[in-house]
């Protein structure tokens, strides 16, 4: 057989969401197994005492590890090139895990001020009562990094695209001057997912995603993984994971697992019809604005095209009318679901200000372009004619104001 075909490192990325981390048990199954167990067995007590030393390789309880976990631990790892991974119960229990596991009373985290509402009140609310300094910057203004990181910090942290705006970071810029401040950097990847966006290879540290969205792509079930070094994973994530228990259930890891084997295509797909319905939606009465970056019209196109692969799933637009002219598209379309979920296989629309950034001061959304009049479109599998005349005929009547 071909070495090459052998180690998995060399494998194409489609191989590796299809076959990366597969163990099959003594059955010989063709689908990865499913362990729905919460504890292990040892066959004597030494062995159940080395095995908690480290000193023996095998599972010890589910919240520590499990065989279904890992293989989806070693199919994501793979597909983000890191050297280790590590599965969370949620999108939220990765990105708090990320944070907390590396972060004591004293210390100094940078964020960009455009980012989800919950990764918004970890950052202003949770950590800072544990004695952790907070700073927000602009995260596309490269001066705002330069000089709040000239205090130093332990860490920064950013999403880029930003939810929902699609703002995007520099992110070999910010890594630099991180880096040079002695901070970790850590980036939430989920709208740009793991085929279209590599912080790691880009310098980032620490990459966390919500697998809940496109990895499952399906809206069945919750998931969460922080990709980094072997080292943060162990000497950092590991200990505090196991200790607070937010681990992914084996069931919903079997069900990521699936999903990964279809992500290429199914991104691929929305990609092509995000495109389309962002340039569709451009032609509509009362919309003031479309933000995608495969647009001309987008500001940041350049360093969308140096940065990632392809534009995402995730189109937003802002219509004339504000709050009322949003809620009456929304209500008037026939195909696309009302949802806050994104990265599924059905087109998903909401209005950010009133459900993910409800929680935000109005002062912030403002700072962050979350107004009345934005709307956020996950654009799924759907024919692309029929997701554009759906929003044809939401528009169509004076819906926009």
């Amino acid at each position: 057989m071909s070495t090459r075909l052998q180690n998995p490192d060399t494998w194409s990325a489609e191989t590796r969401l299809v076959r990366g981390g597969l163990d099959r048990s003594a059955q010989g199954e063709t689908s990865e197994a499913l362990f729905l167990n919460s504890g292990f067995v040892y066959e004597t007590a030494a062995d159940a005492e080395a095995r908690f030393k480290g000193e023996q390789d095998g599972f010890i309880y589910s919240r520590y590890g499990n065989p279904t976990v890992a293989m989806f631990e070693e199919r994501l790892r793979l597909l983000e090139g890191a050297e280790a991974c590590f599965a969370t119960a949620s999108g939220m229990a990765a990105v708090f895990a990320a944070l907390a596991s590396q972060l004591s009373a004293g210390d100094r985290l940078i964020a960009s001020r455009a980012l989800f509402g919950s990764c918004h009140h970890i950052i202003t609310q949770i950590l800072p009562r544990f004695g952790v300094e907070t700073v927000l910057v602009d995260g596309g203004d490269l001066n705002q990094w330069a000089d709040a990181l000239k205090q130093g910090a332990t860490a920064i942290f950013l999403e880029t695209p930003a939810n929902p705006t699609l703002e995007l970071i520099d992110l070999k810029a910010v890594v630099g001057l991180a880096h040079a401040a002695g901070a970790k950097v850590v980036v939430d990847n989920v709208f740009a997912t793991p085929l279209l966006q590599k912080p790691l290879d880009l310098g980032a540290d620490i990459v966390v995603y919500s697998a809940t969205k496109h990895i499952d792509g399906q809206g069945r079930c919750l998931g969460g993984a922080v990709l980094s070094s072997k080292s943060f994973i162990d000497d950092k994530l590991m200990p505090f994971m196991r200790h607070t228990g937010p681990a992914l259930s084996p069931f919903n890891a079997w069900v990521l697992v699936k999903g990964l084997e279809t992500l290429s295509l199914r991104v691929e797909k929305m990609c092509a019809n995000a495109l389309a319905v962002a340039q569709h939606l451009e032609t509509l009465p009362g919309v003031a604005r479309v933000i995608y970056p495969g647009l001309d019209s987008f500001p940041q196109k350049a360093l969308a095209e140096a940065q990632m692969s392809g534009n995402g799933s995730i189109v937003a637009f802002e219509l004339a009318g504000a709050k009322d002219a949003a809620f009456r598209c929304l209500d008037r379309l026939q195909l696309v679901d009302i949802s806050n979920n994104l990265g599924d296989s059905k087109s998903l629309i909401t209005h950010p200000q009133t459900t993910t950034h409800r929680a935000i001061s109005e002062e912030e959304r403002q700072a962050i372009g979350v107004t009345p009049g934005l709307v956020r479109l996950s654009v799924g599998l759907e024919g692309v004619e029929d997701i554009k005349a759906d929003f044809s005929q939401a528009l169509g009547s004076n819906c926009g104001g």
